[in-house]
């Protein structure tokens, strides 16, 4: 599946966050993928990340109206008073308009290349969702949400509008297309090409208020002529999105997840319940879970959950035809194999639980014909309620099961051999098979490879090369194995073996290229001058300058870089390269005939795409996208470099807003906004990532958002929790941590950029557990706090949080230390806790925010708490965005620019004695946003794909 590089957490993306099919992003499939171990995906505290084909869209004033149109003074507060406390919590507020008109700008259009790179369209979209449309009523089953009148995920965002462009021969843009045929006011969702590009696939909601219309129905649009007609004849066929949705089986057909049509009525809540809630370990069997949220709770539960999510497998054809295959079950995945002779079913069955999420329900492999006959059952998993929390332990049995990219039809798998834990010392750990869909009588599976650290994916060529990827978290290595599928005879190597956090060895992955049956294959490359076959490696390039991009011709055979063939302009720009695009035929590339498609950005100009043809590595811009928010376009952008009391080199980037002088305009207010990490080692913690020319994405909750209220904003700066050798990261974490903020802030201070008494600081999530400690451990270093979506009482997350897989009674002192709830009594500096109410991260239950702000208000802390009804882990509802901003700009308006006192541990104390004295409490305050909405996370099923692998990637 294609992957996007970056995220623009100012957007909420399609359902799925990312789209199902493989097409619909010029991206190949990942060789790595970093994702935080059993944490939610978080794009709302993502400080810089940005989608690199989305960007706002804006009119673009004079450099010098820009600047004027920024308050010259930190302490305005334009048109807001924040001295008048008389509507403080009546209702939703919008902060000043220097903030909200960068959040509430319209965004351009997604992009999305056709299978044959002759095409563009631009999905068109809307700004952020109202809050009325948010608030929508849910289910909560099985760890997702679902909306129950749409049948789909809950909260889903969506397109407006279809816009096609064909590629010219010199590389520009035709005269746009646009889609037409269906209603105004359409939602569109889940846009796919057809293989062979001459066909869009996408679906419809209109009316919400209406039971039918609210469905979604599937559409097909000619991509010559632009028009749309819907797939389905009948009008009573609507597409069931809880899991899958549909998959082009061939160029004329969809196998399409439907609402069964014999489905009644959802099934009614019971008023006496049959039997009382029973849960019972009389087996004595050692079953430890995380703070799993949303999960089924009685039988009723269950029986919701076959409701929604069950559905009929329709195969339709673009002619018309229709054909229902399969009996109705919770299909979770179809996934047909390259020669389109055969589907991949995965599908979900009970017995359900009530202490863990769908992902690991009882789980069936099967494999059909493309006509919807059962050819044989791969597997069928029992109930995974028994995963050890150790990192790197997976589900016991067959998993990953997949097509091979380079072969028809032939499936591979892992079986791991220690039982799924982690903690078992075993040789191999894991075995990865291969075999034919259909294999003869008595044809057993083939070993392709066997691991002894954790497998991490595969990447095909053909039947002499392939690449298989292998870590362990426990000490960060990961090796890149070469095998040859083809010749037993020929025995694997490894190609490297380094540690994943070692960013400045980061050899590159390779650029993998679209096959004409619609997979992705790594590309192979020849020269003119020799007879060599070579691959590309597509690397971030590390170094202590920060990241410079690169693309290096590789001879696989000598394991050797033959030569450098692109480099990123690292005075200026910061360019990545996204897809290689002269893979429309089969067979080798030629290096002389290579085309790839890049983005560039520079500090103060936003990403663009652009064509790259060799031999004389021509370029073509793609898009002109103008700058996003233009009265920020001249801030100033440093990546700065300092040191840790301990030797430890530590990086931030330093924002400044437009037009300031140090030297003339002083110290300025500063807010800190950080996330800290896990290390092994202090040398790979004090490696520099990022680029110091990567362009200032700042999305709707973005710590950025105040440059324009100059402030100086010191973004990201690393937080390295380093445990080495047995030592584990945690059992140092405050000392690590304080010593970390007190360099960041002395180096500001030295700077002369930031008041030494005017400094706050803020995060989300595992951010703002970091800044309640921070506060409580480190109150000389800032004024205040602003702490969004954490926890922070570790003893409600007793089974492992984070990168922490020891219980709370294995490190007891440990969970006890690092939780802020416990140093409540310490805290005397302004903390403003925002959570939302619906949170379904795992560890961040709303009740922490509740518990600890109760905790400070016992404690006399000047505090103040505002909870976002419907709002998730993120924040997706305009209106509640807006608040969070206000709330945000007031708390530093009065605790830290109008800051004049000392604001030490000593004043702090009086005034607690003081409220003590006379029974109140006047400085706190408990907040309740009327409504709200929330973003999308990674659903469970995603989760629990990827829940053996580490936080570092793979």
């Amino acid at each position: 599946m294609m992957r996007l590089h970056k995220l623009y957490h100012r957007f909420t993306l399609v359902p799925l966050s990312l789209p199902s099919n493989p097409s619909l992003l010029p991206l190949a499939p990942p060789l790595r993928l970093t994702l935080r171990h059993r944490t939610s995906v978080n794009f709302a505290s993502m400080a810089s990340s940005r989608l690199r084909n989305l960007a706002p869209l804006a009119a673009a004033p004079t450099e010098d109206a820009a600047a004027a149109s920024i308050s010259s003074s930190p302490n305005a507060a334009a048109s807001v008073d924040y001295d008048d406390e008389s509507t403080v919590g009546v209702r939703y507020r919008v902060p000043p308009s220097v903030i909200s008109d960068i959040v509430d700008a319209p965004p351009v259009p997604a992009l999305s290349f056709s299978p044959l790179r002759d095409r563009i369209i631009f999905l068109k979209r809307r700004a952020l969702p109202p809050l009325a449309e948010i608030a929508r009523p849910e289910e909560k089953l099985a760890g997702i949400r679902i909306d129950g009148k749409c049948n789909t995920r809950s909260r889903m965002s969506f397109y407006t509008g279809i816009g096609i462009h064909q590629i010219l021969p010199d590389g520009t843009l035709g005269s746009e297309t646009e889609v037409s045929g269906f209603p105004v006011g359409a939602k569109i969702n889940f846009v796919s090409w057809s293989p062979d590009g001459c066909h869009l696939s996408f679906s419809i909601r209109v009316n919400e208020e209406d039971n039918d219309s609210s469905k979604l129905t599937v559409w097909i649009a000619d991509v010559k002529t632009g028009i749309a007609r819907k797939l389905f004849q009948s009008p009573n066929v609507h597409l069931n999105a809880v899991f899958d949705n549909y998959v082009w089986v061939n160029n004329s057909s969809l196998l399409v997840c439907t609402i069964p049509s014999s489905r009644g009525a959802p099934p009614k809540k019971p008023l006496v319940p049959s039997c009382p809630k029973i849960q019972s370990n009389e087996e004595r069997s050692i079953i430890q879970v995380r703070t799993f949220q949303d999960l089924l709770k009685d039988e009723y539960d269950e029986d919701l959950f076959d409701y929604y999510a069950t559905s009929q497998l329709v195969l339709a054809s673009l002619d018309g035809t229709t054909k229902e295959i399969g009996p109705p079950a919770v299909y979770t995945s179809m996934d047909p194999s390259p020669d389109h002779k055969y589907i991949l079913i995965n599908s979900l069955h009970r017995p359900y639980s009530f202490i863990v999420p769908c992902g690991r329900f009882p789980k069936k492999v099967e494999l059909w014909s493309a006509d919807g006959k059962l050819i044989r059952e791969l597997c069928d998993l029992p109930l995974a309620e028994d995963i050890p929390i150790a990192f790197n332990s997976v589900r016991k049995g067959m998993r990953s099961i997949n097509w091979r990219a380079d072969k028809p039809s032939t499936l591979y798998w892992v079986e791991t051999q220690d039982g799924g834990d982690a903690k078992v010392e075993i040789s191999p750990r894991d075995i990865i098979y291969t075999q034919p869909a259909e294999p003869l009588e008595g044809e057993h599976p083939t070993i392709l490879h066997k691991l002894d650290f954790r497998y991490g994916g595969v990447s095909w060529c053909d039947d002499s090369l392939a690449l298989v990827y292998e870590s362990w978290y426990k000490t960060r290595k990961i090796r890149t194995w070469v095998v040859s599928p083809g010749s037993e005879d020929v025995a694997p190597r490894i190609l490297f073996d380094r540690s994943s956090e070692d960013v400045y060895s980061d050899p590159g992955s390779p650029m993998m290229r679209r096959t004409q049956a619609g997979t992705y294959i790594i590309a192979r490359i020849k020269k003119e001058s020799d007879e060599g076959r070579y691959i590309i490696l597509n690397g971030n390039g590390a170094t202590p300058e920060g990241n410079i991009p690169f693309l290096d011709l590789f001879d696989i055979n000598t394991g050797k870089k033959m030569e450098r063939i692109w480099e990123s302009d690292k005075e200026k720009y910061y360019e990545t390269v996204v897809a290689l695009m002269s893979d429309q035929e089969e067979g080798d590339l030629y290096l002389d005939k290579l085309k790839i498609l890049t983005s560039k950005e520079s500090k103060t100009e936003n990403t663009q795409y652009y064509f790259v043809s060799w031999p004389d590595k021509n370029i073509v811009q793609v898009t002109n996208f103008p700058h996003p928010y233009p009265q920020l376009a001249s801030l100033q952008k440093e990546m700065i470099r300092y040191e840790r009391k301990d030797g430890v080199q530590l990086t931030a980037t330093l924002y400044l807003p437009p037009g300031y002088n140090p030297s003339t305009d002083g110290p300025l207010p500063c807010l800190v906004w950080s996330y800290p990490g896990e290390f092994k080692s202090k040398d790979a913690a004090g490696q520099v990532r990022g680029s110091p020319n990567e362009f200032a994405g700042i999305g709707s909750t973005s710590a950025l958002l105040w440059l324009a209220r100059r402030f100086a904003i010191l973004s990201g700066p690393t937080i390295p929790i380093i445990g080495e050798g047995d030592e584990e990261a945690n059992d140092r974490y405050v000392e690590q941590l304080v010593a970390s903020a007190e360099a960041a802030v002395e180096e500001v201070i030295q700077r002369g950029v930031a008041d030494p008494k005017k400094i706050a600081v803020g995060g989300h999530s595992y951010g703002a557990f970091m800044t309640a400690n921070l506060l409580a451990h480190a109150p000389h270093l800032f004024c205040c706090g602003i702490a969004r979506s954490g926890a922070y009482n570790r003893t409600l997350t007793p089974f492992g949080f984070q990168n922490e897989d020891r219980t709370l009674w294995e490190a007891t002192n440990t969970y006890v230390e690092m939780s802020p709830f416990m140093s409540a009594n310490k805290i005397k500096k302004p903390i403003l806790l925002i959570h939302g109410e619906e949170d379904n991260n795992p560890g961040t239950l709303t009740m922490q925010s509740d518990r600890f702000f109760n905790a400070l208000k016992g404690h006399g802390a000047l505090c103040r708490l505002v909870i976002l009804p419907h709002e998730s882990h993120g924040y997706t509802a305009k209106e509640s965005i807006m608040h969070v901003l206000w709330e945000t700009d007031r708390w530093l308006h009065k605790y830290c620019v109008s800051n004049s006192s000392e604001a030490g541990e000593d004043h702090a104390t009086d005034t607690v004695k003081e409220h003590v004295s006379k029974g109140t409490t006047n400085a706190e305050s408990k907040v309740v946003a009327p409504s709200g909405g929330g973003s999308r996370e990674v659903s469970d099923l995603e989760y629990e794909e990827f829940h053996s692998l580490p936080r570092s990637s793979l």
